[in-house]
């Protein structure tokens, strides 16, 4: 069960209700938008970090030069490169 935190604190059209660390280490935090519209990101410990969206989208960045980017249609778009 990840250690989490939560808040009813706004800020920019949006609350902060959770955030923590899973058992791994990794950073989560979740925010509500309002509107059924929810979103959250993970930094993890391997310098990856992962972003679920309000509109639907999501972003994956590996920390090693890899990239995806998946649009709210659900099309998904790739980067790959040395850092």
């Amino acid at each position: 069960m990840p250690n989490s935190s939560s808040s009813s604190s706004s800020s920019s059209g949006y609350q902060y209700t959770g955030s923590g660390t899973n058992s791994q280490g990794n950073h989560y935090c979740s925010r509500d938008y309002g509107n059924d519209s929810n979103a959250y990101h993970y930094s993890n410990t391997d310098g990856s970090y992962y972003y679920n969206n309000p509109n639907g989208s999501t972003y994956y960045d590996s920390g090693k030069g890899y990239s995806q980017y998946t649009s709210p249609s659900g099309q998904s778009y790739t980067g790959s490169g040395k850092k």
